[in-house]
């Protein structure tokens, strides 16, 4: 399937769609093109029977460096394709480069390979496997150029202690945090060598479409959507996907192969 884009890099290849974020000149910085290429992207991905996960990185220096500061209106507004406040997005926080996490099945797998900061950090805290270069770095600059982190740093407070991610914001763009710190505190789950870490999350990336797909987008959505839930209803919900998942054939098929002391021929059916 042929995909153009021009400010990012798809491709599918071995059941993983491959994102990769090309505006290195700019840090990889979110403009209004990109952010229609990437929901484009995301959505062909969730699209795609060839698909099981996505895998999204950035070429350069920098991972992202948040919103291109230079393509923001002086009214303050989020830019959009369609009239002001004419769809139900334009009344949600913005969600910029952020994967549809909420509404997507596929699992996503994050590579921050540099510099990640302001809106760069919704990869991190929506991602549902995170890992880094020894190079990365994570800040939060909002406050440092006049505005409010807004759901940025909502979503910090939910990844982090309250406090580290308090400090976070309000000591804007002048501390940053390591790559290292970043794992110490769980939010990355592998700091790798830098000039292994496409390799490493490719790894990654095989190692969970060794599972049977449906019931791991079954365990994804089980564990997301029950963080917004009492934990009973939690419970009751992720039974609920079990019981969905157990009625397909790949359910079947993991324990035949088990006792057949076989590799699983997964359908994704």
């Amino acid at each position: 399937m042929d995909y153009s884009f021009e400010t990012i890099e798809y491709e599918v290849a071995d059941q993983v769609a491959t994102i990769i974020l090309d505006r290195p000149d700019q840090l990889n910085a979110l403009s209004p093109r990109m952010i229609g290429d990437l929901r484009r992207a995301y959505a062909a991905a969730e699209a795609d029977d060839e698909v099981w996960l996505l895998l999204v990185t950035g070429k350069g220096r920098a991972f992202c460096a948040g919103a291109d500061v230079t393509e923001i209106p002086d009214d303050g507004r989020v830019v959009y394709d369609e009239p002001y406040l004419s769809t139900f997005p334009q009344w949600e926080a913005p969600q910029e480069g952020t994967p549809p996490f909420r509404t997507m099945t596929k699992p996503v797998l994050v590579a921050v390979n540099g510099l990640c900061c302001g809106a760069g950090l919704d990869w991190v805290t929506t991602g549902d496997i995170v890992i880094a270069s020894d190079r990365a770095e994570f800040f939060d600059p909002h406050v440092s150029i006049g505005l409010v982190a807004g759901r940025e740093s909502v979503r910090l407070a939910r990844a982090l202690p309250t406090h580290i991610a308090m400090r976070m914001a309000l000591m804007g763009r002048h501390e940053r945090m390591s790559a290292q710190r970043a794992y110490e505190l769980g939010l990355v789950s592998e700091v790798v060598e830098h000039d292994r870490l496409i390799e490493r999350a490719r790894e990654l990336a095989a190692r969970v479409n060794r599972n049977a797909p449906l019931a791991v987008r079954g365990t994804r959505l089980a564990i997301r959507r029950g963080l917004d839930l009492p934990m009973h209803e939690a419970e009751i919900m992720a039974e609920a996907f079990r019981e969905r998942v157990v009625r397909t054939d790949d359910a079947k098929e993991g324990p035949r192969a088990f006792v057949e002391k076989r590799d699983p021929v997964w359908r994704c059916r």
